[in-house]
């Protein structure tokens, strides 16, 4: 047994009489369990051009939005090439369409500015949208715990009999071929 000072902080500071390697034991666990419940939020990245062709773009934001979800960042990089640096405004065009395109879901972190030859933005998930997915979440998982596991309610017999039953296509016979000619001549091909 060991005296140990629990508290050194606190008037007059507090000390234990206990295990201290149980107590070291412990207070690692601890550490370990909270380090397991903590979210760590990733920097994903989309890389565009000025002249990304509408599908390649749609994909992109696609992406984007996957990423967001996820309740991660996205950074979006617009590159330049050759003598495109000297358009930077189509640059400018391509961020501020994917920021009217991702508005419902992001929020923007970092304005638009330019690093050598990239223009880039950085784009964080909007609060409200991960608040509406976690209560998604936890109405799922409430719905499956509850008694039935969230299957239908089955249909009363009176309802079921008043249906009539859907009527099934009866398939046609089959066109008959034709009888090969009896004369014994080879029929002719060509």
């Amino acid at each position: 047994m060991d005296l140990v000072e629990v508290s050194p902080m606190a008037k007059p500071p507090v000390c234990k009489i206990m295990d201290y390697g149980r107590f070291k034991y412990t207070e690692k666990k601890k550490q370990n369990e909270a380090k397991k419940k903590q979210v760590v939020v990733q920097l994903k990245e989309v890389k565009l051009r000025p002249r990304t062709e509408e599908h390649d773009y749609n994909v992109k934001i696609g992406k984007i939005r996957e990423f967001l979800h996820e309740a991660n960042k996205a950074r979006v990089t617009v590159m330049f090439r050759g003598r495109e640096i000297t358009h930077r405004e189509l640059g400018q065009r391509v961020l501020q369409r994917v920021i009217e395109d991702v508005k419902e879901v992001a929020v923007i972190e970092s304005a638009p500015r330019m690093e050598g030859r990239q223009m880039f933005m950085i784009l964080a998930p909007n609060p409200k949208m991960l608040q509406r997915q976690r209560d998604q979440a936890k109405s799922a998982a409430a719905l499956a715990a509850s008694p039935g596991g969230g299957a239908p309610a089955p249909r009363p017999a009176a309802a079921a009999a008043a249906t009539p039953p859907a009527a099934t296509p009866v398939p046609a016979a089959p066109p008959q071929p034709e009888a090969p000619p009896t004369d014994g001549a080879a029929p002719i091909t060509r």
